[in-house]
């Protein structure tokens, strides 16, 4: 599919925005492709819309590293990396019309997240208005620390409630050189107990999901050891397009009515009993739940494994995020404090107050 490419500097607009609603006090709603409005507390604001503020501005293959403004369309950034035979290593989501910016700030990873890292570990520098309105550049080419931050990667996950992002400089890498995808019939504990004895043989696994009883698995890497790979699991070819579906959640799972659930936890974590139906990614650090079981019962049992809940579903509940424990949350008011004295981005979109 042909992606047009469409470049456009407006950050004069968004600067004298931010000013402007400085100058009154008044909170900012920040807007780009809205593909991760289904996550965080609704935010009352003066509407800021990015997607004006686009295309890629800079892109050496030979350096791995390409930069782009804020607005531009996920799928445009991909098509450019795709065309140098590239990749984004931490396979973003788009959920639709996905931007660059919004990438960054919800953070979210696919399905290779636990072999490859997350969107914070391929951030290298980035541009911000601050809430200021001060246009500001972190970082670059090379991980820099500024005041004791590194405010390019502390803005992955922050749901803009830190600053307005507008320019983002990442890491790339080379697509691999051979892949194959497989299935097969197996239960969700002998899944876990085979992918643990296959992250011990090294095999080249960047892809592993159990749903409705069978394991899915992703092999990448030379085209000797994905041989390898494959006649040791065996199973059944597998139409790679799998992990599109799974990473945009067009699988049947997700057509479920009830609550949508993220459980991260701890790697090589035990199955422990859910409340609902279950699908299991990332080789089990990472579990969907579909459940109308209260928030508390939830999170109570991702707690005790190790990890954290977070709900997925829009107003299915008052806290979408865990809530954070009182030192963490004093940390968060005070870099909102340095970055955002006067709450303007997103206020309350992560939690009350911030």
């Amino acid at each position: 599919m042909l992606i047009e490419a469409v470049s456009m500097d407006d950050s004069e607009r968004l600067v004298a925005e931010v000013a402007h609603a400085f100058e009154r006090g008044t909170p900012l709603a920040i807007r780009g492709g809205n593909s991760k409005a289904l996550l965080g507390r609704p935010v009352e604001g003066m509407p800021i819309d990015t997607r004006s503020h686009r295309g890629v501005v800079g892109y050496d293959p030979t350096e791995l590293v390409i930069t782009a403004r804020a607005g531009t369309p996920l799928a445009e950034l991909n098509a450019a990396l795709d065309a140098a035979g590239q990749m984004l290593p931490c396979e973003p989501p788009a959920f639709g019309a996905a931007t660059v910016g919004g990438m960054v700030a919800a953070g979210l990873a696919g399905p290779r997240r636990p072999w490859s890292g997350s969107v914070r570990d391929f951030v290298l520098g980035c541009r911000v208005i601050t809430g200021h309105a001060k246009h500001l550049r972190f970082g670059g080419e090379v991980m820099k620390n500024v005041a004791g931050y590194d405010v390019s990667r502390l803005l992955a996950g922050s749901f803009g409630c830190l600053g307005l992002i507008t320019e983002v400089s990442l890491k790339v890498l080379p697509k691999p050189r051979a892949s194959g995808s497989l299935t097969l019939d197996l239960d969700a504990g002998e899944a876990l107990r085979e992918l643990s004895a296959w992250r011990r043989a090294a095999l080249p696994v960047s892809g592993a999901c159990h749903v409705d009883g069978r394991l899915h698995v992703r092999l990448e890497g030379g085209a000797g050891s994905v041989a390898s790979a494959r006649d040791r699991i065996g199973g059944d070819e597998l139409d790679p397009r799998f992990w599109d579906a799974l990473r945009e959640h067009r699988l049947g799972f997700f057509d479920d009515p009830r609550a949508l659930w993220r459980l991260s936890l701890p790697n090589a974590s035990p199955l422990v009993p859910l409340p609902g139906d279950t699908l299991l990614d990332w080789a089990g650090a990472q579990r969907w739940l579909k459940s109308n079981a209260p928030a508390a019962t939830i999170r109570q049992i991702a707690h005790a494994a190790g990890g954290h809940a977070t709900c997925f579903t829009p107003h299915a509940h008052a806290e979408p995020f865990t809530p954070l424990p009182a030192a963490l949350l004093r940390f968060h008011r005070q870099l909102k404090q340095q970055l955002d004295p006067r709450g303007l981005f997103n206020p309350g979109r992560l939690y009350a107050g911030l």
